[in-house]
């Protein structure tokens, strides 16, 4: 079942929204050469709860962190291991959901780590704007596939990435994970229309090889926690807001620089009507 979130709803989902803001605003300037992935843990953790909220993940399924680290060719899922020392020219993705009064919301963000590659700065910079792209077509009376083809054609057919198919966004609220779920590829007018009240996340995770990933175990039987690799050993990507669709157009919920946001959406209108989307 869908369910309509009413302005109050979405209001509380905006708070819990900036909490994440805040740690992602401050990991960019924390993360660099030498830093663990367990000290992002510990400060998001710390952060979260010195704000009044819950870390969703922790506990979820078993898992005991309040955030995903993943590195380089590392797609989702990846625990904050304590041996997982940041080098220079990495890139690393963290993600969380944050609970604050009942309301949660949901922001994975990409860092690159210290001086990066021209390959890894594109990489970042198509990931970004495919997620912006899925935004703008959040409109009332669009599809999902709507969402899905623009992100998916971008990202291959432009620019010759692989879009992760295997793991997708979702609906949120009341819970982590609600339906419906929001595909990163698809087809024009396809799927199902969008309505005003919905709260999905779009989080596209673009490789810059095979869309193809895999399974890779934690080799630690203390915590025997499965994440997932790009295929062919490719790296990978990762941008995601939670938002409210609305009849005033999307709202990131998530949102950590107003006037990017407002920058990125404008870019990414542009492009749909230059394209056909």
């Amino acid at each position: 079942m869908i369910t309509l979130k009413s302005d109050r709803e979405i209001k509380g989902m905006r708070e819990s929204g900036k909490v994440i803001a805040g740690i992602h605003l401050a990991l960019k300037d924390m993360i660099k050469p030498g830093v663990t992935a367990m000290e992002i843990e510990n400060f998001a953790n710390d952060y979260i709860l010195a704000h009044g909220a819950t870390p969703s993940e922790k506990g979820f399924e078993g898992y005991k962190y309040a955030t995903c680290v993943d590195v380089n060719d590392e797609v989702a899922h990846g625990t904050p291991r304590k041996g997982l020392v940041l080098k220079n020219g990495d890139i690393v993705k963290v993600d969380m959901t944050v609970n604050k009064d009942g309301y949660e919301s949901d922001s994975c963000w990409s860092f690159a780590v210290g001086e990066v590659s021209q390959s890894t700065k594109d990489l970042m910079d198509v990931t970004k704007k495919a997620l912006y792209l899925g935004i703008a077509q959040s409109q009332v009376g669009k599809r999902l596939g709507d969402i899905g083809f623009a992100i998916q054609d971008f990202t291959e057919n432009k620019h010759g990435y692989g879009d992760v198919r295997d793991l997708i966004g979702h609906g949120i609220q009341p819970t982590m994970h609600e339906k419906p779920d929001v595909f990163h590829y698809g087809e024009k007018g396809k799927g199902l229309r969008l309505k005003a009240g919905m709260t999905i996340t779009i989080e596209p995770m673009i490789n810059e090889g095979t869309w193809e990933i895999m399974d890779h175990e934690v080799p630690d039987k203390n915590d025997p926690w499965i994440y997932y690799v790009s295929a062919d050993g490719s790296w990978s990507a990762q941008y995601e807001h939670t938002l409210a669709i609305t009849e005033d157009g999307p709202k990131i919920l998530t949102s950590q620089d107003a006037e990017d946001d407002a920058k990125m959406l404008a870019w990414a209108k542009k492009y749909i009507e230059d394209n056909n989307y």
